[in-house]
C-alpha cells in the first residue's frame, strides 16, 4: 500500500495514511462526531507520540490502558473523547493481534469477494455497517482493493463520484462535496424529524 490520500487536508498525516493499513483503518474508527481532517490527522499524532514511523498494532494492544488513554489525551487531543477513542484503538488492535497477527492488511489482502471483504470490515470493533461500507468503497476507489462485488457491497458509498464519504476525497474541492452532501443529509433528517413531530 503505498498511494497518495488526502483525508487529513495534512501532507505528513496523509503520507501515512497511503502507506499504513493500520492508519487508514485507524483513522476511520476515528472518524465519528470530529471533522473529518482531524479523525484522520490522528494516526499520524499517535504515531509522533510514541515516537515511530509508524503504528504497531502488537505494540499498541500491549501498552497500559491508562497510559495509553493519556496519550491521546495530551494536548491537542487526537479526539474530542480521547478516553473512550484509546478504548477502541487498543481494541481494534488487539482483535487484529489475534485474528491477523497485527498484520492489518490482512484484513482486505487475498478477500474472495466484497461480501466476505464487508464481513471482515463489520467484524472490527468499532467498525458497525456503515463504516464498514465508506472503508470499503475508501479501499476499491483509492486504494485498488476490487475483489469482485466490491461496489455492490459498499452500497451508495461504492458509486462512482458519489461524494457522499472519505471514499471520495481527493483533494480540496471534493472535501468541499463530501461535506455538502453531509449537510444536505443532516438538513433532511431533521425535516423528516420535524415532520414526524
Amino acid at each position: 500500500m503505498d498511494v497518495t490520500l488526502h483525508l487529513a487536508q495534512d501532507p505528513a498525516a496523509d503520507a501515512l495514511l497511503g502507506r499504513s493499513p493500520l492508519a487508514a483503518l485507524t483513522g476511520m474508527l476515528l472518524d465519528q462526531q470530529v471533522p473529518m481532517e482531524w479523525a484522520f490527522k490522528g494516526p499520524r499524532t499517535i504515531a509522533d507520540r510514541l515516537g515511530a514511523e509508524d503504528l504497531d498494532a502488537h505494540e499498541i494492544a500491549a501498552r497500559d490502558p491508562e497510559a495509553f488513554a493519556a496519550l491521546l489525551s495530551e494536548k491537542p487531543a487526537v479526539h474530542r473523547y480521547p478516553g473512550a477513542m484509546a478504548k477502541r484503538v487498543q481494541q481494534l488492535c488487539q482483535y487484529l493481534v489475534e485474528h491477523y497477527d497485527g498484520d492489518a492488511e490482512a484484513v482486505w489482502r487475498g478477500v474472495g469477494s466484497g461480501a466476505e471483504l464487508l464481513k471482515r470490515l463489520e467484524d472490527l470493533p468499532g467498525f458497525g455497517r456503515q463504516k464498514a461500507q465508506i472503508f470499503l468503497a475508501l479501499l476499491g476507489k483509492q486504494l485498488g482493493v476490487t475483489p469482485a462485488g466490491w461496489r455492490e457491497a459498499a452500497g451508495a458509498y461504492g458509486e462512482p463520484e458519489s461524494y457522499r464519504s472519505v471514499a471520495d476525497i481527493t483533494g480540496p474541492e471534493s472535501l468541499t462535496r463530501v461535506r455538502a452532501h453531509k449537510q444536505e443529509m443532516k438538513a433532511a433528517a431533521k425535516a423528516a424529524k420535524a415532520a414526524r413531530g
